[in-house]
């Protein structure tokens, strides 16, 4: 059994642990607001384009455009969206596992652009080329960093280095739900749900445009990549706040739960070690007497 000055010097390493969560939670929940704010704020403009390019894609049908047919590289880009830090519960590992355990994907066909540096170790860890690495964009996302990446994968694209263009990152919805996310970017292609609601007659034009499809579509498309990547950062820096406000709260409650079990271990030691000194003294006093 542990000794008394063990169990005391224990409890108060715990304590001190347990005051560093308290402040990192609180620390992660005032990031949370304002992080779920500018998502908020971004969602409109990243779900109507969204919806635009998806809709002009189902009113064209089948058209021969770059951008919606697989180029004949067999690379594939992939965009994975982590953050700096850990202390984030599954965050990290939620996301780089959606590349990683993909089952028709080959590493050595992969070429990996990290935005955050956790992202960046564990694909090194594993083996996987990673072309690039940006750690300051996930820190404070803005739509010109998102326009630059967008505009060097689609010079790629069409150069024919790649083949495909996806996005992982982790999609926000709410609190405490964060929803590990893989979306191809290029080719596009259009949403199922979104078809099947054009054909039931549900859906309506987003918008009316004179010039032709294929003129339409290298205007937009390149602006529908910046904008779900800028929208992704966005979702994954909310994401990663809520992780973490949630992974602090549980390692404090567990802290303050192994605080209480080591003040009742102190407690019985001490009124043992009480006990055995009353009954050494009485021992004493008879043996005297």
């Amino acid at each position: 059994m542990a000794s008394m000055r063990d169990i005391k010097r224990r409890k108060s390493s715990i304590q001190g642990t347990q005051q560093i969560t308290k402040a990192m939670k609180l620390v992660s929940t005032v990031k949370l607001q304002r992080a779920r704010a500018s998502a908020e704020r971004s969602k409109g403009y990243f779900t109507c384009m969204y919806d635009t390019v998806n809709n002009i894609l189902q009113r064209v049908g089948h058209i021969d455009h770059p951008y919606l047919t697989p180029g004949e590289s067999r690379r594939k880009a992939v965009i994975v969206i982590t953050s700096n830090r850990g202390l984030a519960g599954g965050y990290n590992s939620n996301v780089t596992k959606l590349v990683t355990r993909h089952p028709q994907w080959k590493k050595e066909e992969l070429d990996i652009y990290c935005l955050g540096n956790k992202g960046r170790e564990a694909f090194v860890r594993n083996g996987y080329a990673v072309k690039e690495c940006d750690n300051d964009i996930v820190e404070s996302p803005v739509y010109a960093d998102a326009a630059a990446l967008s505009a060097k994968l689609l010079e790629s694209f069409a150069a024919g280095e790649i083949g495909e263009i996806y996005l992982a990152y982790t999609g926000f919805k709410n609190t405490v739900s964060h929803v590990p996310t893989l979306l191809r970017l290029l080719p596009v292609e259009v949403d199922a749900e979104a078809a099947q609601s054009e054909g039931s007659g549900e859906a309506t034009a987003i918008m009316n445009f004179e010039a032709e499809d294929t003129e339409a579509l290298n205007q937009l498309i390149p602006k529908y990549v910046t904008s779900l990547i800028y929208g992704a950062l966005r979702e994954s820096v909310a994401s990663e706040n809520g992780a973490r406000m949630q992974a602090m709260d549980n390692a404090t409650s567990n802290a303050e739960e192994i605080i209480s079990d080591l003040t009742l271990k102190y407690n019985r030691a001490r009124q043992g070690s009480i006990t055995q000194e009353l009954t050494e003294i009485i021992a004493g006093a008879e043996a005297l007497g």
